[in-house]
């Protein structure tokens, strides 16, 4: 299943910077090369991450933002949506 994963960063101190984000990116990248992160995202300003996620639940996705490093910080925080196709297109198709 596809999650859209939006997430909202804490404002985050230098110090907080230098500790977290050489751990955050590599573990980042380790979700994408195992197929678990489809894309990514920075908001705008920085105030956070958009997420495109290819997992088997929601609370999948949930497990694997929290192990991240700042998700354990509770320094970014995701709203998590289930997303498909947009079913209704079927119409466009005509009868069977």
């Amino acid at each position: 299943m596809k999650v859209m994963a939006i997430g909202t960063l804490k404002p985050l101190s230098q110090e907080q910077r230098q500790r977290y984000l050489p751990t955050e990116v590599p573990a980042t990248l380790k979700l994408y090369l195992e197929g678990k992160m489809e894309q990514f995202w920075l908001r705008d300003n920085e105030v956070g991450v958009i997420f495109l996620m290819s997992v088997d639940s929601v609370d999948e996705a949930d497990r694997l933002l929290k192990a991240l490093p700042l998700g354990q910080a509770n320094l970014l925080t995701f709203e998590l949506m289930p997303i498909g196709p947009l079913l209704p297109l079927g119409m466009l198709m005509g009868p069977k």
